[in-house]
C-alpha cells in the first residue's frame, strides 16, 4: 500500500510518499514498482543524476534498490553517477563495490549500462566544491549556543556537477544526528573535513545518549540542513527502513520526496521498528559486532546503541574477533585514546588541534562520565571492553578494557540470565521504558 504523509513536520518542506510501514516487510516487486512509479513522475529526461548511496557499513538490499533506480533512469538521463558516501571511512574496493551494488566486479557496464561508480575521495582536496560558509553567528543559533565558529561548506564536486542529487539509502538511529539519512548523505557523507568535524563535535557536546534516536530537528540535523540548502542541484531521496534480525536484507518501507520530507517520514518508521525497549537496566552486555564493521571506528556502533540501557557501573563487551585495528583512516585516535566529553572540554587548549570528529568518536565510544581538572581524575559510567583481534596493550593504551576473544563463549552467555547478548549489534537502538 502506498500512502502520502501529510503530518506537519518541523523539518519538512513538502510531502513524502511511502510504501510499507513498521509492521510489515515489502516484497521485492513492491519496492521496484514503487521506485519506477515515483521516478516516472520526476522530470529527469535529458538531465544528469548523481545517486548518493551508503558504503558497506549500512544494511539494506542495495542491489534491489540500485537495480530499480537504474531501470527507471537508464535511457532517460544524460549522465548517471553513483557516489559512495564514505564520510571519512575507507574507500570501497572494486570487489566490495560489486557485492554492495549487485554486479560482477570488473563488469559494471554489463549490469548497469551507462552508469559510473565512484568513491567519495575525501582525502583529496581537489574533489571538493566550495558552496560558501555558515557564519559563526548562524552556527551559534543552530547549535543553541554550544559553538560559534565559521564553517566552510565543502561538498564533493560530483553533486554540484549534476542536475539532480538522488539519495538512496537507509534511515537508522544515529549517535551524532539522532536519526540518520536524508541530507546526512551530503553532510558528512560527501562533505569536507570542517563541517564533518563541527557537526560531530556538536553531537558530542549534546552527547550520544541524549541525541541518539531523536526523530525531531536536532541541532546537528539543523546544521546539516543549513549546508544542504546551499546545494544547487535538485535534491530528492528514497529513504528506506530496513528489516532487523532474520529480515535484515529486507525492507519495512520506502519513502520518497525531497530530502527533508522523505527523511522525516522514514524517521517515524525507523523509531517504531529500530528501537527496542527494556523494562530495567542491564549490567553486562555482550555486543556481537557483525563483519560489515571492519574496525572499531565503525564497530563502535555496537556500544552506541546499547549505552542507554546499561546500569551505572555496568560493562559492554564488544565481541568482534575479526577486527584487528582501531582505525586505519584515523590513527590519531590511538594517540588520544577514549575519554568522556568533559575530559576534552575541560582541557580544550590541549586537544582543540585534533580533528573534532576524532574527539567526537572518542566520547561516543567512552560514553558518559566526568573529569576533574584539579585532580586529573576521570570517572566513567560504563566499562567498555574489546574482545577483538586488537592486542591487549593497544586496547589498554587507548583507555579501553581487554578480553581475549577466545575466552568468550557466546552460547554460555546466551544461557546466562545476567548477560544481555545482542546479535548483529549496531543498528537497533535499545532504550529503557
Amino acid at each position: 500500500m502506498t500512502t502520502t504523509s501529510e503530518k506537519p513536520s518541523p523539518t519538512a518542506t513538502g510531502q513524502a510518499v511511502r510504501v510499507g510501514g513498521a509492521d510489515g516487510i515489502l516484497e521485492a516487486e513492491q519496492v521496484r514498482g514503487f521506485i519506477r512509479e515515483q521516478l516516472a513522475g520526476v522530470d529527469v529526461d535529458g538531465r544528469s543524476v548523481c545517486v548518493l548511496v551508503p558504503d558497506g557499513t549500512r544494511t539494506c538490499p542495495m542491489p534491489l534498490l540500485m537495480g530499480a533506480v537504474h531501470e527507471a533512469l537508464h535511457g532517460r538521463v544524460s549522465r548517471l553517477t553513483v557516489l559512495i558516501a564514505l564520510g571519512t571511512h575507507a574507500a570501497m574496493s572494486e570487489a566490495h563495490l560489486g557485492r554492495h551494488l549487485g554486479y560482477q566486479p570488473g563488469h559494471l557496464e554489463e549490469t548497469y549500462p551507462g552508469m559510473t561508480v565512484v568513491n567519495h575521495e575525501w582525502w583529496k582536496p581537489e574533489t571538493f566544491a566550495n558552496l560558501g560558509t555558515i557564519p559563526a553567528s548562524r552556527l551559534e543559533e543552530l547549535s543553541e549556543g554550544r559553538l560559534s565558529v565559521e564553517v566552510p561548506v565543502l561538498l564533493n564536486k560530483a553533486v554540484v556537477e549534476h542536475d539532480i542529487a538522488l539519495v538512496v539509502g537507509p534511515v537508522l538511529p544515529h549517535e551524532v544526528v539522532g536519526i540518520s539519512g536524508g541530507n546526512k548523505y551530503f553532510f558528512p557523507g560527501v562533505a569536507g573535513q570542517q563541517i564533518i568535524d563541527v557537526s560531530h563535535w556538536l553531537g558530542a557536546l549534546i552527547t550520544s545518549a541524549e541525541i541518539i534516536g531523536t526523530t525531531g530537528l536536532t541541532p546537528v540535523r539543523a546544521l546539516i540542513n543549513e549546508g544542504a540548502a546551499l546545494i544547487p542541484a535538485e535534491k530528492l531521496a528514497f529513504c528506506v527502513v530496513g528489516g532487523t534480525g532474520s529480515y535484515a536484507d529486507s525492507l519495512h518501507s520506502v519513502s520518497f520526496g525531497d530530502t527533508i520530507a522523505s527523511w522525516a517520514d522514514a524517521a517515524e518508521v525507523c523509531a517504531a521498528s529500530h528501537v527496542t525497549y527494556l523494562d530495567e537496566p542491564v549490567h553486562t552486555v555482550l555486543s556481537l559486532v557483525p563483519r560489515m564493521y571492519e574496525d572499531i571506528w565503525t564497530g563502535a556502533k555496537g556500544f552506541y546503541k546499547l549505552e542507554p540501557v546499561v546500569a551505572d557501573g555496568g560493562e559492554v563487551i564488544l565481541y568482534a574477533p575479526h577486527i584487528t585495528q582501531i582505525s586505519a583512516m584515523h590513527p590519531e585516535i590511538n594517540e588520544i585514546g577514549y575519554h568522556c566529553r568533559d575530559y576534552f572540554v575541560k582541557q580544550w587548549d590541549r586537544f582543540k588541534h585534533v580533528h573534532w570528529g576524532t574527539l567526537a568518536h572518542s566520547t561516543h565510544l567512552r560514553g558518559a562520565g566526568t573529569y576533574d581538572a584539579q585532580t586529573g581524575e576521570e570517572r566513567l559510567r560504563v566499562q567498555v571492553t574489546l574482545a577483538t583481534g586488537i592486542p591487549e596493550e593497544v586496547c589498554r593504551a587507548a583507555n579501553l578494557g581487554y578480553r581475549d576473544p577466545a575466552s568468550i563463549d557466546v552460547a554460555a552467555a546466551e544461557a546466562d540470565p545476567d548477560v544481555f547478548v545482542v546479535p548483529r549489534a549496531g543498528e537497533v537502538l535499545f532504550r529503557l521504558r
